[in-house]
């Protein structure tokens, strides 16, 4: 019987140094022997000259750094030449491009100080059609603009922040580990509470609020981050400070649906923590519940792409089933976080908690906060392109899966943030309840209801105050989970439908702000004019008379001299 003929290897072609070559060919050919002990198939690793028929993937290693323009417009160039072969860039680790020109760029693959298992693994994924971006979480050293002279609001809003934040590390620093007495931990506590309104008021009077950052300050336990506030934006789509890795293992709508499932099933493991600058009820669940619940709802959304892929309803008709489902899906997720089968005792007999919580809550409530979800069900169910930053992208791209994550993350914990609000409207009824689903600190009653009072005050402002400004100025503010945190993005968007549909009380909100805009300008044109005639009093008239009178004195203290 004869033996079976070897496969043939696919064929990379490879630009790099003679260095670097001879590096990366080690890694991705194996010897006479076979596979490699991984498991790695190998492949073949030509040059330009040595090239026979046409590649099944280029590979860059950039040893020297072009210029962005010239990084694009050279991988679209190798892009056009090869076709249909994907382009997979290597970057070393310190190169000075940042993370916006690195998603924007037209490669299929990009990793950043690739080891040999990382390049295999992509190679592999590009040959089966995927994609993968890996980017380190490092500040990169984009050009800056030339340094504009700062006005007098902002300078002491720099200033300002800048000794509010000195202080509050120290304050934090005071308090990890917490002081024993009392005393000194609760004028800790409020000197830190008072930080961060003076923070948030600085930023109210002197924005604009770009101008405001920081890094999460790791504050102790139970105290939220003083430099994560909510009217600090942050960059929607993994900025700089946030590393990026991304393997589509296949370019449809079912393989970015599993690689964003990945991504925030890791992210909800993880037990986020709160740095968004908000309160949430969330906080209020014990640490596992937290998770439970997320990966409860993950589940439930995954459950309900395969009923919207079988049912393939659109338009109009996919929004009301998404919304006609939404209650029943919340349901789902808060039966599988508190447990089918679990029994506390309430009054003095067993009752089952999750049927207990469900007749107890309320779960139809509409999210007015909540994006069109027609912008993140259709790239999921039809691989349709979506509209990112005003450009129409693919689904697969890089930018575009980092949008959809985000979308996901808001609608993950503003459904969380409404079953946990009932699950402590619940607990505060049932105290039985309270040690098995809320942190240990909530066990006492009073703290319980302060949570509880806090967060309806924080609504009802929200509701009244901040909704209608972030309606007016078209910003809209999206909870993203990643990192091991929950954290805030303000997205720009036009809001014009629901700035009409708003309440005398929210309309009345806009006008003063409308009339603050409208009058800001002649107000600060009269105060100007009011300086410079002040000067003009002070200089002109005021200033003179008092030099007659000096020099009255003076020749009068002069003549008194020459007559003694």
């Amino acid at each position: 019987m004869g033996r079976r003929p070897a496969r043939p290897l696919p064929q990379l072609l490879l630009f790099a140094d003679p260095l670097e070559r001879a590096g990366l060919t080690s890694w991705l050919e194996v010897d006479d022997s076979g596979a490699a002990s991984d498991g790695w198939g190998g492949c073949r690793v030509v040059g330009p000259e040595e090239l026979q028929g046409a590649p099944q993937l280029v590979l860059w290693y950039l040893g020297s750094l072009p210029e962005p323009q010239a990084l694009d417009a050279e991988s679209r160039r190798l892009l056009e030449r090869w076709h249909p072969a994907p382009l997979l860039l290597l970057l070393p680790a310190t190169h000075p491009y940042g993370s916006d020109v690195l998603l924007q760029l037209p490669a299929q693959g990009l990793i950043e100080q690739a080891d040999a298992e990382s390049l295999r693994q992509a190679v592999t994924t590009l040959l089966a059609g995927g994609r993968v971006l890996a980017i380190a979480a490092t500040q990169r050293g984009e050009n800056p603009g030339p340094s504009m002279p700062m006005g007098l609001g902002q300078w002491l809003l720099l200033s300002g922040l800048q000794q509010i934040d000195a202080e509050l590390r120290l304050c934090l620093r005071l308090l990890d580990p917490p002081p024993v007495d009392l005393l000194p931990l609760l004028v800790l506590q409020g000197r830190v509470r008072e930080l961060r309104l003076a923070r948030r008021l600085l930023l109210w009077l002197w924005g604009p609020v770009s101008l405001a950052w920081g890094q999460p300050l790791d504050g102790p336990a139970g105290l939220p981050s003083p430099s994560a506030d909510a009217s600090v934006p942050s960059a929607p789509l993994g900025g700089p400070a946030h590393g990026v890795a991304i393997t589509l293992r296949q370019r449809t709508a079912e393989g970015l649906w599993e690689a964003l499932r990945g991504r925030l099933t890791a992210a909800a493991a993880a037990g986020p923590s709160n740095n968004s600058g908000q309160l949430l009820a969330l906080d209020g669940l014990h640490a596992s519940r937290r998770s439970d619940l997320l990966l409860g709802l993950l589940e439930q959304f995954h459950r309900l792409r395969q009923r919207l892929l079988q049912d393939d309803p659109r338009g109009e008709q996919l929004e009301r089933l998404w919304r006609e489902l939404q209650p029943e899906l919340r349901q789902q997720a808060l039966r599988s976080m508190a447990g089918s089968y679990v029994q506390l005792p309430m009054e003095g007999r067993l009752c089952p908690v999750a049927e207990t919580l469900l007749q107890r809550s309320s779960l139809d409530t509409d999210d007015l906060e909540l994006t069109d979800p027609a912008a993140m069900l259709s790239p999921l169910l039809q691989a349709r392109p979506l509209l990112v930053d005003g450009r129409l992208v693919a689904p697969d791209e890089p930018q575009a899966v980092l949008y959809l994550e985000l979308l996901l993350s808001n609608w993950l914990v503003r459904s969380a943030e409404l079953i946990s609000a009932e699950v402590l409207a619940a607990c505060a009824e049932w105290p039985e309840l309270r040690r098995y689903l809320l942190r240990p600190e909530l066990l006492a009653t009073r703290n319980l209801e302060r949570l509880r009072n806090q967060l309806n005050a924080q609504q009802r402002w929200t509701s009244w105050f901040e909704r209608p400004i972030h309606l007016y100025e078209s910003r809209r503010s999206l909870f993203r989970l990643g990192d091991g945190a929950i954290d805030c993005v303000d997205l720009t968007e036009p809001r014009d439908a629901e700035l009409r549909q708003l309440g005398w009380v929210q309309q009345a909100v806009t006008l003063a702000l409308e009339a603050r805009d409208a009058l800001g300008p002649q107000l600060r044109s009269l105060l100007k004019r009011l300086g410079d005639l002040l000067v003009v009093l002070l200089t002109q008239v005021l200033g003179r008379a008092i030099g007659l009178v000096g020099r009255g004195i003076v020749q009068g203290m002069g003549r008194s001299l020459n007559r003694s």
